[in-house]
C-alpha cells in the first residue's frame, strides 16, 4: 500500500554544476533581465539552485527583438562590468542567442553571421501558432553548413502535441531537442507538462535549459518535484547537457 507520505524527490537536488543553455539573463536585451540589477538577482538565484556555468540566449526576432551580434556583445559586456568579483570567480558566462525561425533567420543562415552555443550548436524556436512550412529545409540548411539545430522547448509548441510522430521525424533529421524545466510543472499548463514527460520516457529530449526570464521562473523550478521513475533518465539528459557544454 502506498503511503500518502511518500518521499518528495525536488528537481533541484539533480542540478549541482548545472550548465544553463537557454536563459534571459542579459539585460535590458528582449523579455528577461531589464537591467544588470535583474541579471544579478537571476545569477545569484540560480546559484543557489546550484547553476553554474551560463550560456544567455537572448531572442533573435525580426519584428520583436532585432538583436545582432553586437548588441549581445554589448549587454554582454555591461554584465560583466557590473558582476562582483566573487561571482566573476564562481561562475562562467559565455553568450549565444535563441532564434526564431522568421525571415531574418534564413538571411542571417546564409550570411552565417550567427550566435552558437558553442559547438556550432545552434538554438532555434518557432511561433507558438504553427511551424514554419519549410522548418525541415532550415533543417537541412542548418546541418549542411556544419550546424547543430537545438529545438527550443518542443513540448511547448501544441500543434504537435497530438503528433508524436512528428518529434520523430524532426529526429531523424538531426534535430536535437531541449525541454524546459519548467515544463516539468504545470507553469506551461497542463498538455504542456504532459508531453515533456512523454518526451523524456521516449528518450527524445537531448538537453535541458531554465529559459528563466524572471525570478518568478527560479521559485517554481526550485519547487518542482519528481516521481522516482522519473530521476534516471533526467539525470542522464541533464548529465548530458553538461558534458556537451560544460567550459573547464
Amino acid at each position: 500500500m502506498l503511503s500518502i507520505f511518500s518521499k518528495k524527490y525536488f528537481l533541484k537536488d539533480l542540478l549541482e554544476g548545472f550548465v544553463d543553455i537557454h536563459n534571459h539573463i542579459l539585460p535590458g536585451i528582449d523579455d528577461g533581465a531589464k537591467n544588470t540589477e535583474e541579471s544579478l538577482k537571476l545569477i545569484e538565484g540560480l546559484m543557489d539552485l546550484g547553476f553554474k556555468q551560463f550560456m544567455p540566449t537572448p531572442h533573435i526576432m525580426q519584428d520583436f527583438y532585432p538583436n545582432t551580434y553586437e548588441t549581445i556583445g554589448d549587454a554582454y559586456q555591461k554584465l560583466l562590468e557590473d558582476l562582483p568579483p566573487r561571482l566573476l570567480k564562481e561562475v562562467t558566462i559565455n553568450p549565444a542567442a535563441e532564434y526564431m525561425l522568421d525571415n531574418n533567420f534564413e538571411m542571417l543562415l546564409d550570411t552565417e553571421t550567427l550566435c552558437p552555443l558553442s559547438g556550432k550548436h545552434i538554438l532555434i524556436e518557432m511561433s507558438y501558432f504553427q511551424a514554419p512550412i519549410n522548418l525541415e529545409e532550415i533543417i537541412f540548411k542548418l546541418k549542411t553548413k556544419g550546424y547543430t539545430p537545438i529545438l527550443a522547448h518542443p513540448e511547448r509548441y501544441a500543434f504537435y502535441h497530438n503528433k508524436p510522430d512528428y518529434y520523430r521525424r524532426l529526429k531523424t533529421l538531426g534535430c536535437y531537442f531541449q525541454l524546459n524545466l519548467l515544463s516539468l510543472s504545470e507553469h506551461y499548463g497542463k498538455s504542456v507538462k504532459k508531453t515533456a514527460h512523454y518526451l523524456i520516457e521516449e528518450g527524445l529530449i537531448d538537453f535541458v535549459g531554465s529559459d528563466v526570464h524572471n525570478e518568478t521562473h527560479i521559485h517554481k523550478i526550485s519547487e518542482i518535484t519528481l516521481k522516482e521513475n522519473n530521476i534516471s533518465k533526467l539525470n542522464g539528459i541533464i548529465a548530458f547537457t553538461k558534458h556537451t557544454f560544460s567550459v573547464t
